[in-house]
């Protein structure tokens, strides 16, 4: 998946430039080194890789998170593992069930700040199966279904329009066609933190999003009372609109 990714990332990045690298780019003095990014379902963490590379290229010190998607504490122990090799103050962002993982995850005193990116924020008691029955069913919630083993996966036919629209369409097919599952415990799994109660709070919101419906990432915002950024992108914005997803990542570095 990760040269799939990358060959998306040099056609949709191409003509920016990315000024300085990590041996040689000084920060925004006060900012937060570390950033940990934390993927969505049916995807790993080269879904990420667009988004580091912009901010390593930049100086930061970037960590992508390998969910295995078995189940939220085991997500949530992936994310704490790569929070526990940090040096410092650290930036927690997630896409999409990535929001719920930093919402449990993100109590932990190194985190200065939250992003949130096409993302799901649960309060307390809530998880994403209960967040996806409370909205409007979406294009891309309808097209979710388990396997003979309960695990969860996108029609592959409907893959492309709900999730990646933006994506050039062979990039959105095989990304469809190479899902990883996500297992119906870590769906159905409350939160027992909100993490986004305690820190500053940064919402990234896609308005073509056809996953999450367009009035949910609003109430999320204004509940956890987040800065918002609106991105013209679909739920693939962490890839197909990566400059502006790092810009606001470098503005939660500088949070207080």
């Amino acid at each position: 998946m990760l040269n799939i990714l990358l060959s998306a990332a040099t056609v949709l990045l191409a003509g920016t430039t990315l000024a300085g690298s990590a041996s040689s780019a000084e920060l925004p003095k006060g900012a937060a080194h570390n950033i940990v990014l934390v993927h969505g379902a049916f995807v790993d963490q080269t879904s990420w890789q667009p988004v580091a590379d912009i901010l390593s290229k930049k100086g930061y010190n970037v960590t992508l998170v390998e969910n295995p998607l078995t189940s939220l504490a085991a997500d949530v122990d992936a994310t704490q593992q790569a929070l526990a090799k940090q040096d410092g103050r650290t930036v927690l962002v997630g896409h999409s069930w990535g929001g719920v993982v930093i919402t449990q995850a993100g109590n932990d005193p190194k985190v200065s700040a939250l992003v949130y990116v096409s993302a799901f924020a649960p309060e307390v008691g809530q998880s994403l199966a209960a967040l996806a029955k409370a909205g409007p069913q979406t294009e891309g919630v309808k097209a979710i279904h388990p396997d003979a083993k309960g695990n969860l996966y996108i029609d592959p036919k409907l893959f492309p329009s709900a999730v990646a629209a933006d994506l050039p369409p062979e990039i959105a097919e095989h990304l469809a066609n190479s899902q990883l599952p996500l297992s119906l415990a870590a769906f159905e799994a409350p939160v027992s933190i909100a993490a986004w109660q305690d820190k500053p709070t940064f919402y990234v919101l896609t308005t073509k999003d056809k996953v999450i419906a367009p009035e949910a990432p609003k109430f999320f915002a204004t509940r956890m009372k987040a800065q918002v950024t609106e991105v013209a992108g679909s739920h693939a914005s962490l890839v197909v609109h990566a400059k502006e997803v790092a810009e606001v990542i470098e503005k939660a570095a500088l949070a207080k």
